[in-house]
């Protein structure tokens, strides 16, 4: 059967904070067992208040299969402070472009194309909103989401300090897609 058809993208509910806050829990221990491509920690990022932000503006949307959160991403309009020292491809009105945050895949549903899913989503989402552009940054080394964004149209910008280099993150790849 075609795991695909079984993903619902919707926007998040505040009742589904606790399983959230599950899925960045479980994410990030698998990610300390492994290969630890985007340098989350559990407790630092993602954690429950990442959600609670993204559910109370109206931006944190799940991807459910099975009546589970298999996925989620928040579509904001708030840049990192680094994304104003670089010129765009689009103006920097941020009224008009969405700023991908949080993109995280429960361990249990790697390699169902949840992340293609939630990125083709935020494409055809924002293309509906009447939106200009959507941005996003990237851990330098996490090349599987690189390939990702990549592979869903969006183009490199510039690589720049975001600010985490207490946690080992120095620099992180800024995209866009012009939609």
């Amino acid at each position: 059967m075609d795991k695909q058809r079984n993903i619902i993208i919707e926007k998040g509910r505040m009742e589904d904070l606790d399983e959230l806050e599950k899925l960045y829990n479980e994410l990030n221990d698998a990610l300390a067992a492994g290969i630890n491509y985007p340098g989350w920690l559990r407790g630092i990022y993602p954690v429950r208040e990442n959600a609670e932000e993204g559910l109370e503006e109206g931006c944190l949307y799940v991807a459910r299969c099975d009546g589970k959160i298999a996925g989620t991403i928040i579509l904001s309009h708030k840049p990192e402070e680094g994304y104003h020292t670089v010129t765009w491809k689009s103006e920097d009105d941020y009224g008009r472009v969405a700023v991908v945050h949080t993109l995280a895949v429960h361990p249990e549903f790697r390699g169902w194309g949840i992340g293609k899913a939630l990125m083709d989503f935020s494409i055809r989402h924002c293309k509906e909103a009447g939106l200009e552009s959507i941005r996003l940054d990237v851990y330098e080394k996490n090349e599987p989401a690189i390939g990702l964004y990549e592979s869903s149209g969006f183009e490199y910008i510039a690589t720049v300090d975001l600010g985490y280099g207490e946690y080992g993150l120095d620099w992180f790849k800024l995209y866009e897609r012009l939609l």
